[in-house]
């Protein structure tokens, strides 16, 4: 069995120094890895990305991440990801990692994700340039991702994104914006490529539960949804009714911004 921590939509600013490490304090007693389901930083500026690259060095066990949209709002996300992996943290964007934990091996594999609806209320990629544009970016990184997780040769295989892969998740979200927190497009690439357990973020409102139409378990782990510092997710008990076992972290104080 694996014990993944992960969390979401850290949001950290200029008023984070100091206050995002305690949160993983003892997190190395209740899990084997972390992984960061995007919105590391608060208006994607460099000097957000040093702060929370400070705030997350040293942690004894693998960070692995992926950048969400508030993460590329300055223009600035090649510096916060080398940030990122100055500190050890390592960041995927269509990419794939493989760890190996007492003789098991899990891969982890990573997009930003992007918009786009779901089955019955989506958008498609017709029309003027910016619609085709809109689409067919969540199409390359789609593709990327399912690339990405066909790739891994794992015992366990998990779906890292920051925009959601089904609607399910984002129950207590408004209607009118699901098409801005995820695409379908992602869940068709996890089940193509299959996976274990898929994790995003984004969605501040949300819920955090859902499945694939493939019949993988998704998890929404944004720090507002979860409810704490980190949520763990035990993975590879075959034995066990469900996959996925859960267990929470220390609780967080922080105040995380209501834009997704």
């Amino acid at each position: 069995m694996i014990r993944i921590a992960a969390v979401g939509d850290l949001h950290a600013g200029p008023d984070s120094v100091g206050t995002i490490r305690p949160r993983f304090e003892g997190v190395t007693d209740r899990a084997d890895l972390l992984l960061l389901a995007g919105d590391l930083t608060r208006r994607g500026t460099a000097e957000e990305g040093r702060i929370v690259a400070a705030e997350l060095q040293g942690l004894d066990l693998p960070v692995i991440a992926v950048l969400g949209n508030h993460d590329h709002h300055s223009g600035e996300e090649a510096t916060i990801r080398r940030s990122l992996e100055d500190a050890g943290v390592q960041v995927l964007e269509r990419e794939g990692v493989v760890l190996e934990f007492d003789g098991a091996t899990l891969g982890i594999a990573g997009t930003k994700g992007f918009g786009g609806g779901f089955a019955g209320a989506s958008a498609s990629a017709f029309g003027e340039r910016e619609m085709k544009a809109f689409i067919g970016h969540t199409e390359e990184l789609a593709a990327g991702l399912e690339a990405a997780l066909a790739g891994l040769r794992a015992d366990i295989r998990i779906a890292l994104t920051h925009y959601a892969p089904v609607d399910a998740t984002l129950a207590g979200e408004r209607l009118e914006i699901f098409p801005f927190l995820g695409s379908y497009l992602l869940a068709e690439a996890i089940d193509r490529a299959g996976a274990d357990l898929a994790i995003h973020g984004h969605a501040h409102r949300g819920t955090e539960k859902g499945v694939t139409a493939g019949g993988v378990t998704v998890r929404n782990v944004a720090e507002t949804v979860i409810g704490h510092a980190y949520k763990v997710y035990r993975v590879g008990d075959r034995s066990a009714d469900d996959v996925v076992g859960e267990a929470t972290g220390r609780s967080s104080t922080s105040t995380t911004p209501s834009r997704p």
